[in-house]
């Protein structure tokens, strides 16, 4: 099939491989953006990505429906971001170890509950055709968009939109900057960002029933390959903008994309590096853009990674 287009094969391949990868960073990365912009930071991401996985399958499992499994799998979700603000409200308590409990404790979950779900097929999400234009496989393939890509992209839009335009923005980044300041006009901040990290839990979930529905489109224990995490650093990378976000998520999926659409055109030596580009990627981005003698730009105040 490469024959029909050459080596424009690759490009393509990387399109429809970035597409498809960066759906659950950008999920991910858009849910811990309206974490951090609180001032708080939750590692326990990944923990729900994978449980938010697990829940979608075994709900489109037992109800053949796909989009029920994305609703448990978005409920899953937000139970752990409240599960996550309610404990991170007590004094003296860590935003980041908290978050790698819940990590290890939302992934032991999922690995105990999905286990009958290993086997059996679940209906997957639907995606719409761009591609229908072309006699060409390479090019339906790489066009076949998820519907939930199309709704992340407009979220990221939202989200950029309504930091800056809408007043729960306002409260949002006033209680991220200062939590003093914050106090002073009135405002709650435990309520606030217990409310922002059950979103972020939210958006996490459903990135994880992307990964469970459509692609790879199975349940596995090693479904997630540390997307959660790397998601966290993508939002540092983005300097917490949400449309910064969705351009670095398409970025990390071409990484993502990268070693299978090489080895469509038989380029095999160095398999396992090419799969490794994500990790190194997110390595190389953290330390490009990384500086001792200033403050990150665009941080919220009260994350400790910027004091």
């Amino acid at each position: 099939m490469s024959d029909d287009l050459g080596l424009w094969s690759v490009p393509l391949a990387i399109l429809g491989g970035a597409i498809r990868v960066s759906t659950p960073f950008l999920f991910v990365s858009l849910g811990e953006t309206i974490t951090e912009r609180s001032g708080r930071i939750n590692l326990g991401l990944e923990g729900t990505l994978v449980f938010g996985a697990m829940s979608a399958y075994a709900t489109a499992v037992l109800t053949a429906s796909p989009w029920a499994g994305v609703a448990v799998a978005g409920l899953a979700g937000g139970a752990f971001g409240l599960l996550h603000g309610y404990i991170c409200k007590f004094p003296r308590v860590n935003d980041v170890a908290i978050g790698i409990a819940l990590m290890l404790f939302g992934t032991g979950l999922a690995f105990f509950f999905g286990k009958p779900f290993i086997q059996p097929p679940a209906p997957p999400l639907p995606a719409i055709p761009f591609g229908a234009w072309s006699d060409l496989p390479q090019v339906q393939a790489a066009l076949r968009v998820n519907v939930l890509f199309l709704v992340g992209a407009a979220l990221s839009v939202a989200l950029w939109w309504g930091f800056r335009n809408t007043k729960a923005g306002l409260v949002l980044r006033v209680v991220g900057d200062s939590a003093d300041a914050a106090r002073a006009l009135g405002y709650d901040v435990d309520r606030v960002r217990l409310v922002a990290t059950a979103l972020g839990g939210v958006l996490a979930g459903i990135g994880g029933s992307y990964l469970s529905l459509y692609y790879p489109g199975s349940w596995n224990e090693g479904i997630s390959s540390g997307q959660g995490l790397m998601a966290v650093a993508l939002v540092i990378f983005a300097r917490w903008n949400p449309l910064a976000c969705f351009g670095a998520a398409l970025l990390f999926g071409g990484a993502g994309a990268l070693g299978p659409a090489l080895q469509s055109v038989g380029i095999s030596q160095g398999y396992y590096l090419f799969y490794a580009a994500p990790y190194v990627l997110t390595l190389a981005l953290l330390v490009a853009t990384s500086s001792p003698d200033r403050v990150l730009a665009g941080a919220p105040g009260e994350l400790s990674l910027s004091k």
